[in-house]
């Protein structure tokens, strides 16, 4: 594969002999024909693996200038997932080359590996003439910039800026990226001003894309979401395949309070870019927050598979998923949502053969009692729930998240005063973390189904229309409609008992009326202080005690 060119000059001879090259293919003929072709263009540092795990091992303990990388490596791994894991880990320092290596050019591929910016791309077969003037461009950019770059590694932010202005004048040819760059250390700094000055000085000149998105992170930084949301989508329309715009506009759609609109945008970015895995983790963890549990569980489905081989494979991953399942199929005794409970069980049989985790069965058991429940199979669910009893954590030691699903577990078994007094206790032990207090909250409030919940939203909404609308009447039958799907949901009793009191005080002060105030209220007797519904029940029940007085 090498050709009978004349030797390289002898200034690029001596750039490539100053770096260290890793050249990574599952074949071994390619490797040696790569090192025959650096060698004759002046390298000598060349180190040769073959498999993925030896590149992340080699570059764990020597420092490497330049990674010539094969995107088909066998065995499952990729270029991509060893290019994401070197980033991941800060094996590569920002001055490192890495360049993608394959005959293959799909759409899919490309877009996957962009995700994690190969700093270039050679298309098989490659010749050394290509090999010198592709690799040899990037490393006179790599020279003339080290020292910038070099401030980056070490967090110097304020020296890699001054260092960028200094060489601006001096470096014409890298203008673009010596702005790109300073555009980022200004965002990074929290000196949003200087940061937007750069984007639209650029913008002025020329409309590149990463200066409009750098320009819509300044304005969603500083709170002009609607401004910056308008521009993405522009942006966007005009570069479909620029999956850094889609991420950023899903961010700022879900900052102007349109989680609806945001999962949107994803589930086209993931569309667009089917291999990244972050994205599709976002999708689900978002699609779950709208409660649309068919697209969460596909994208966990998805982002569990794109983990087998990926640094960022996670035992959440397979939880979540097996909780999005066992949703799916609670209380459907359907052929579809038998076949659903049993992907879960599978699901977390292979996670807690893939990691090692003290906690991972317990949790797995949590998950895998919901599940028979879900399916009548009331015998191996109460079997189970007494085998987590026996392995949980002591109270002061129960991790919240393990708490809370157990917690959920016990409401779906009927053991709603267990379930409340461990939220209670977690609630007080985790009492400055929002976080936590939120999930508490809901889990509460909502103790049921995704098919229950989106019911009794729906209601709620239905309610506080006709209350907006003056129908007292119409709001407490939707209130109290949504209270037979969800009776102790904090708000819902607290909207009736709001509406009530209103109807009491203009329509006769029947007693009747009060003595369903109090039955309201007396569901909410053990509130806890740090749910944020408490100060208005205390409001209320303060107000219902001087009305009955």
């Amino acid at each position: 594969m090498t050709d009978a060119l004349s030797p390289s000059p002898t200034s690029a001879i001596a750039a490539f002999a100053k770096l260290n090259f890793l050249v990574l293919d599952d074949f071994e003929n390619f490797r040696l024909s790569m090192r025959q072709m650096l060698r004759s263009c002046g390298a000598n540092r060349i180190e040769l693996v073959g498999q993925a795990n030896q590149a992340i091992q080699y570059c764990t303990y020597n420092p490497v200038d330049v990674v010539l990388c094969d995107y088909n490596l066998g065995g499952g791994r990729n270029g991509q997932h060893v290019l994401e894991e070197l980033r991941h880990k800060k094996l590569l320092r920002r001055s490192s080359l890495f360049l993608m290596v394959t005959a293959e050019t799909s759409k899919e591929m490309v877009m996957g590996a962009r995700e994690y910016q190969p700093d270039g791309y050679l298309t098989k077969p490659i010749n050394r003439a290509m090999l010198e003037k592709r690799l040899g461009a990037l490393i006179d950019q790599r020279n003339a910039l080290l020292p910038i770059n070099r401030e980056i590694d070490r967090e110097n932010y304020p020296e890699a800026i001054s260092q960028c202005l200094q060489a601006l004048p001096r470096q014409p040819r890298y203008k673009t990226w010596l702005m790109k760059t300073l555009g980022d250390l200004y965002y990074r700094l929290g000196d949003l001003a200087h940061a937007r000055k750069i984007y639209e000085d650029v913008l002025a000149q020329r409309e590149l894309s990463w200066a409009r998105l750098g320009l819509c992170r300044v304005l969603l930084a500083n709170g002009s979401h609607d401004e910056a949301v308008e521009q993405l989508r522009a942006l966007i329309a005009k570069h479909p395949d620029y999956m850094e715009g889609y991420d950023l506009l899903a961010e700022g759609l879900e900052k102007q309070g349109r989680p609806v609109r945001a999962q949107k945008v994803l589930e086209d970015a993931a569309e667009r870019s089917p291999n990244a895995l972050l994205r599709h983790r976002q999708l689900a963890e978002l699609a779950g927050i709208n409660q649309d549990v068919e697209t969460a569980t596909s994208a966990w489905r998805q982002t569990v598979s794109l983990g087998t081989h990926s640094i960022h494979d996670s035992s959440a991953h397979y939880l979540a998923l097996a909780q999005s399942l066992s949703d799916l199929s609670d209380g459907d005794t359907s052929e579809e949502a038998g076949q659903q409970a049993a992907e879960a069980l599978a699901v977390l049989g292979r996670m807690e053969k893939r990691f090692e985790d003290d906690h991972l069965s317990v949790r797995s058991a949590i998950i895998q009692c919901r599940v028979h429940a879900g399916q009548g199979r009331q015998a191996e669910a109460s079997r189970l729930l007494a085998q987590v009893r026996e392995s949980l954590p002591e109270d002061d030691q129960l991790p919240a998240d393990m708490g809370i699903d157990f917690a959920r577990t016990l409401f779906r078994l009927g053991q709603e005063d267990d379930a409340k007094t461990l939220l209670k206790g977690l609630a007080q032990r985790f009492s400055d973390d929002p976080d936590v207090l939120q999930q508490i909250e809901s889990l509460l409030d909502e103790p049921v189904g995704f098919r229950q919940k989106l019911k009794a939203r729906a209601l709620n909404r239905d309610g506080i229309q006709a209350f907006e609308s003056g129908d007292l009447k119409a709001a407490a039958e939707a209130f109290q409609e949504a209270l037979g799907v969800v009776p102790d949901h904090a708000a819902l009793n607290l909207n009736l008992v709001q509406v009530l009191i209103k109807q009491y005080l203009s329509g006769g002060r029947d007693a009747a009326v009060l003595k369903r105030c109090q039955t309201c209220l007396d569901r909410l007797g053990t509130l806890p202080e740090q749910h944020r519904q408490y100060r208005r029940y205390r409001a209320l029940q303060q107000k219902l005690e001087g009305l009955l007085s």
